[in-house]
């Protein structure tokens, strides 16, 4: 491959007025195949990479190039002695960038927000890139944690679960307090979400850096000191003893000792409800006793499951949506009795209102997709057959009385025609599904 020489016009025409520090990578045979892909990670957390190689030869650099990385030609061999990075820090001198950070190791995540942060502080111009806090041994036990401005509680949850996990991992996600630098102080691995996500957010990120890590066990309790961090053995033992692919700490189980305000008992019977309906569960004894928990424990196989799945939404309703992925894959799933303190501060920074009417929502919008016949079809056929009987009514009223009752014929108009649409809806929703299971069947036989 034939190069000009990265000339002042060049540089000229490719500057960018920045107050940014540049991303500086050097490719090498041995790193190659990562030049790329941590280029443009730079690039969509709005930072400008600059690549140059030991040898023009290298994959890398060219691909780098192509898909429009500034890149720095490399020296010719005869001057091989030039220190590449020295290059790359009087190229970036020269375009105007403030600073440099050197990404010296392609392969391994950057933590782009403390790295900014340093080169911020720091008169030096070019700085080692912070590598991202991931969980780096392969730990029996993760305990995880997701945390949004738990500042006052952080510490000791994360000392206390230290004893009882082999790691800890918060997932910082988004906090405006110092959440994140006091669960490294107490020493957990710490993630940052640079905007709130919402706590399904944090529970992906979690999967999937548990996933990466091969935890045999990933016990997620949350940050504000409601869960006892002594049950983490609890949860993980019963999952040992029963192989069940998820074990969730229960409020309701006879062990329990939680106390519960009377409005989020009543909620929370509603949210069970119709949540194990949804699932498809009709007898009471086999129920899920707390579909809401936020203290459970996940096995190897639902780690590796649920870390694949794209659709568990953002929010709360993650849980529920948890439990629909553990339904379809056929989990086994436990509960063991845990007590739960509302005595803390800032238990819960939602409207219970809201964070209730929300659950339902998202309850209620996925039994519509998973099962329309029954959600939709019938209620509909029965409407229907209600608006019937309405007409039926209308027009005896009318004959033996001479007098059109409008407003018996209205409500018959409105039974009829929501049952047929939702009759139809129903058959519709129905097709697509089995249309999407063909489909996703035929993928899988292909691969």
């Amino acid at each position: 491959m034939s190069k000009t020489t990265y000339d002042e016009r060049t540089r000229e025409q490719r500057t960018v007025s920045t107050s940014t520090p540049a991303v500086g990578v050097v490719a090498t045979p041995e790193n190659s195949d990562s030049i790329p892909a941590a280029a443009l990670q730079a690039k969509r957390r709005g930072f400008e990479p600059i690549v140059t190689a030991v040898d023009e030869t290298v994959a890398g650099y060219q691909l780098a190039d192509e898909i429009d990385v500034r890149t720095v030609d490399p020296l010719e061999r005869e001057r091989e002695h030039v220190d590449p990075w020295d290059r790359l820090t009087t190229e970036a001198r020269a375009i105007g960038f403030p600073g440099l950070i050197a990404h010296r190791n392609p392969d391994a995540a950057v933590d782009y927000s403390r790295s900014y942060r340093q080169a911020m502080d720091t008169d030096r111009y070019t700085i080692d890139a912070v590598a991202s806090p991931t969980v780096e041994t392969t730990p029996r036990v993760l305990a995880a944690i997701p945390a949004y401005n738990e500042a006052a509680t952080i510490e000791d949850v994360v000392a206390d679960a230290l004893e009882y996990a082999d790691e800890v991992l918060v997932v910082d996600d988004g906090s405006t307090d110092d959440t994140a630098t006091l669960a490294r102080e107490a020493g957990a691995a710490v993630l940052e979400h640079e905007e709130n996500s919402g706590y399904g957010g944090s529970l992906k990120t979690i999967f999937r850096e548990a996933d990466r890590a091969h935890a045999d066990h990933l016990v997620i309790l949350d940050g504000d000191g409601q869960h006892d961090p002594e049950d983490i053995h609890t949860l993980v033992e019963t999952q040992r003893e029963t192989d069940a692919e998820l074990v969730i700490g229960s409020r309701f189980e006879p062990e329990s000792d939680t106390t519960f305000p009377l409005y989020r008992r009543g909620g929370l019977f509603v949210v069970n409800t119709l949540t194990n309906l949804g699932l498809g569960i009709v007898r009471p004894s086999s129920w899920i006793g707390d579909t809401q928990s936020g203290f459970r424990a996940y096995d190897r196989t639902a780690i590796e499951s649920l870390a694949a799945d794209d659709s568990i939404g953002n929010e709360m309703g993650a849980s529920t949506d948890i439990l629909h992925h553990a339904h379809h894959q056929s989990f086994a799933i436990d509960e063991v009795g845990t007590t739960v303190s509302y005595d803390v501060d800032n238990a819960s920074s939602q409207n219970p209102i809201a964070h209730g009417i929300h659950l339902v929502t998202n309850i209620l919008r996925t039994v519509e997709e998973e099962r329309p016949i029954s959600s939709l079809g019938i209620p509909g056929l029965l409407s229907a057959t209600c608006g019937i009987g309405f007409a039926y009514l209308t027009m005896a009223n009318y004959i033996d009385s001479g007098t059109f009752p409008l407003g018996l014929a209205l409500v018959s108009i409105f039974f009829t025609l929501a049952g047929i649409f939702a009759c139809f809806t129903s058959i519709i929703l129905h097709s697509l599904n089995k249309h999407s299971q063909r489909v996703a069947e035929t993928t899988h036989a292909k691969y």
